[in-house]
C-alpha cells in the first residue's frame, strides 16, 4: 500500500489537501523480494550439504566402496552437479527465463530427493546402489537448473540505476553467502548426526522436507519478484562478434577517423527498465573491434546484418567474457583444495579422538561445520569492520577490488594445505609411536581438534575467494548473460573436483612403485601428507599465474560512471 497526497473538496466547496492511501501492487524488487529467495537458497543448501557432507561415509560404510573409489565418486558427482549449471544457464537466458527455470529445477530436485530417501529404505539391497546413484544424478540435474539462476535472480532484484539499491547489492553478496553457510552448517551439525545415530532414512527424510519448504517459500513471494524476459542465446551473440570480425579482418580499424564504428546499444536486457547502459570502448582484444566497423556493404544494407556488423556494446560484452576466462581457469586449484574438506579431512578426523564428555562422539563429517561457523563469524567482521577500514585507505567502495579479494583466498588455500600436511604428519607419527600403523580402524590417541586450524583457514579463504568470484562473475558479465556468469563461477567447483580426481590418479600411478599406493584404504600408510604437499605446490604455482593475469585485468567501464570498480 502506497501513501499519496490528493486534493479533496469539502461541503463548503473549499479544497483541502488530505493524505489518502491507494491500493497498489506490492512493491517489487530490493530486499523486499530478495529475502524470499535467500530463504529458498538456505533450505536448498541445507538439503545439498546434508547429502554431500556425509556422502563418503555412506559409500564406504553402507555400499562398502574403497576410500579412493568413494573419493572419486564423490568428486565426480560434485563435479557433474557443478558443470550442469552451464546448461541450466543457457536454458534460463535463452528459453525459459530465470524464474521458470528455478521453479522447474526445484521440482526435479524434490523428486530426486524423494527417490534417494526410498533408495536407502524400501528399495531391495540388490538394486539399492543403482537406484541411489540414479537419484544422485537426478539431483545433479536439479542443481544444474537451480544454481546458476537463483543467485542471479536474487541479485536482479536490486536496480543498478538506483544508488541505494546499487549500494545494497554489494553487501547482498556477503549476506547471501552467509545464508548459504547457515543452511549448510545446520545440515552438517543436525542431519549428519541423525544419519550416523538414527538412520539414513530419517536423515534423508529431513532433507526432503526442507525441499518442500523451499518450494512453498519461493511461491509465496511470486508477486514481489522482478522477472526478466529471456533473450537470444548468449552464444549466438558471441559467435556474431567473432564471425563479423573475421569477415572484416582486412578492414582498416581505428577510432580516430579512418573507420566509422557502429555504436548503437544492441544488447540490452528485455523486460528490465533502466539497464540500457553504454559500455566504454577498451583497448584489449582490438581484433574484435573490426566487427563494429561500417564498410560499404554495411552502409548499403538495410536492415543491419548481425553477422557482419555488431554494436559497440556487443563487442565490449564479448571482451568482458574473454577477460573472465583466465580468472576462471586460475580458480580450479582453489576448488581442488576445497573438496578436501568433505573427503580426506573427514577420513582424517574419523581416526582421531572425537569424544566430548563420557558418552558423546562427534560424527567425523560434522567437523565440516567448522568451516561454516568460521564463515558465519568472518562475514559480519569483513562486511562491517574490514570493508569500512579498507575503504578509508584505498578509497574503493568495497574496500578492496574483487580480484584482490579472490587473490587473498587463493593464498590462504596454500596455507591450508601446508597446515593440513603438518597435522597429518603428526597424526601418522603418533600412530607409529603407539604401534598402530597397521591397525587402520584403531583410534589414534590424538585429539580431533588438531584439524581445527585447517578447517578455519578453509572457511576464511571461502569468504574471500568464493564470495569474490560470485560478485566478479555477476558484476563483470554482460547483463544478458548473468545466469551464465553464475554457472561459470559454480563450474569452478565442478572442474576443480575433476582436477582433484585427476591429481589423485596421477599421483597414485607415479608413486605406486616407490612408496606404495597413495591414499590407500589404510590411512596410516596412505601418505596423505605427501598428497597435501603436492596440492600446496600446485596451488603456489597457480597463485603466481593468477597474480600475473590479475595485474593486466581491465574492469568493465560504463559511460558516465566515474566511481572506481
Amino acid at each position: 500500500m502506497d501513501i499519496v497526497v490528493a486534493p479533496i473538496m469539502t461541503r463548503k466547496g473549499q479544497e483541502e489537501t488530505k493524505v489518502v492511501s491507494a491500493l497498489r501492487k506490492p512493491t517489487k524488487g530490493g530486499w523486499n523480494s530478495a529475502i524470499f529467495i535467500i530463504f529458498v537458497e538456505v533450505s536448498l543448501r541445507f538439503a545439498y550439504y546434508g547429502l554431500a557432507g556425509n556422502l563418503i561415509t555412506y559409500l564406504t560404510n553402507d555400499l562398502h566402496q574403497s576410500t579412493s573409489t568413494a573419493i572419486k565418486n564423490v568428486n565426480t558427482w560434485v563435479g557433474v552437479s557443478a558443470i550442469f549449471p552451464i546448461f541450466g544457464a543457457i536454458v534460463a537466458d535463452s528459453l525459459l527465463g530465470r524464474f521458470k527455470t528455478i521453479l522447474l529445477a526445484s521440482a526435479i530436485y524434490f523428486l530426486g530427493m524423494i527417490l534417494l530417501t526410498l533408495s536407502v529404505s524400501i528399495i531391495p539391497m540388490r538394486y539399492r546402489e543403482a537406484v541411489f546413484f540414479i537419484a544422485l544424478y537426478i539431483l545433479a540435474v536439479g542443481e544444474g537448473g537451480h544454481k546458476p539462476c537463483v543467485q542471479t535472480f536474487a541479485a536482479d532484484q536490486f536496480d543498478e540505476e538506483k544508488p541505494e539499491e546499487k549500494a545494497a547489492k554489494s553487501s547482498f553478496f556477503n549476506w547471501w553467502y552467509l545464508g548459504i553457510v547457515a543452511g549448510g552448517s545446520s545440515a552438517v551439525l543436525l542431519v549428519i548426526y541423525i544419519q550416523d545415530n538414527v538412520g539414513w532414512t530419517a536423515g534423508f527424510g529431513m532433507l526432503t522436507g526442507a525441499l518442500g519448504v523451499a518450494l512453498f517459500i519461493f511461491l509465496a513471494g511470486i508477486k514481489r519478484y522482478r522477472k526478466q524476459v529471456p533473450v537470444k542465446s548468449p552464444f549466438t551473440m558471441v559467435a556474431q562478434v567473432f564471425v563479423a570480425a573475421m569477415r572484416k579482418r582486412r578492414v582498416i580499424e581505428t577510432h580516430q577517423g579512418l573507420g566509422i564504428c557502429y555504436e548503437a546499444v544492441g544488447t540490452d536486457v528485455e523486460g528490465q527498465p533502466g539497464n540500457s547502459r553504454t559500455l566504454a570502448a577498451t583497448n584489449q582484444y582490438r581484433f574484435l573491434d573490426k566487427a563494429m566497423i561500417i564498410d560499404n556493404l554495411d552502409a548499403s544494407s538495410k536492415p543491419r546484418n548481425p553477422w557482419r556488423l555488431c554494436s559497440l556494446n556487443q563487442v565490449e560484452e564479448v571482451k568482458l567474457v574473454l577477460r573472465l576466462l583466465p580468472i576462471w581457469l586460475c580458480c580450479f586449484m582453489f576448488t581442488a583444495v576445497l573438496v578436501q574438506t568433505h573427503t580426506l579431512f573427514i577420513k582424517q578426523g574419523s581416526t582421531m579422538i572425537r569424544s566430548i564428555g563420557p558418552n558423546f562422539q562427534v560424527p567425523p563429517a560434522s567437523f565440516q561445520s567448522l568451516v561454516g561457523l568460521t564463515i558465519l563469524f568472518t562475514i559480519p567482521i569483513y562486511d562491517r569492520i574490514f570493508v569500512p577500514a579498507a575503504r578509508k585507505l584505498t578509497g574503493h567502495r568495497s574496500g578492496i577490488t574483487m580480484l584482490q579479494r579472490i587473490g587473498i583466498g587463493l593464498f590462504l588455500s596454500i596455507v591450508e594445505m601446508v597446515v593440513a600436511a603438518q597435522v597429518e604428519a603428526k597424526r601418522v607419527g603418533i600412530a607409529r609411536e603407539h604401534g598402530l600403523m597397521d591397525t587402520p580402524k584403531a583410534t589414534i590417541p590424538m585429539s580431533v581438534w588438531w584439524i581445527l586450524p585447517q578447517y578455519m583457514i578453509s572457511g576464511i579463504s571461502d569468504v574471500f575467494t568464493v564470495v569474490g568470484l560470485q560478485e566478479l562473475f555477476y558484476d563483470q558479465m554482460p547483463e544478458s548473460m548473468r545466469s551464465l556468469g553464475a554457472a561459470a563461477h559454480i563450474s569452478v567447483i565442478g572442474v576443480g573436483s575433476f582436477i582433484n580426481t585427476a591429481i589423485i590418479t596421477a599421483v597414485q600411478a607415479i608413486t605406486a612403485r616407490s612408496i606404495g599406493i597413495l591414499l590407500g584404504d589404510n590411512l596410516n600408510r596412505a601418505h596423505v601428507d605427501y598428497f597435501y604437499w603436492v596440492m600446496a605446490a600446485l596451488s603456489a604455482l597457480n597463485f603466481c599465474v593468477y597474480l600475473w593475469i590479475a595485474s593486466g585485468f581491465v574492469y568493465k567501464k560504463v559511460e558516465g560512471e566515474e566511481e572506481p570498480r
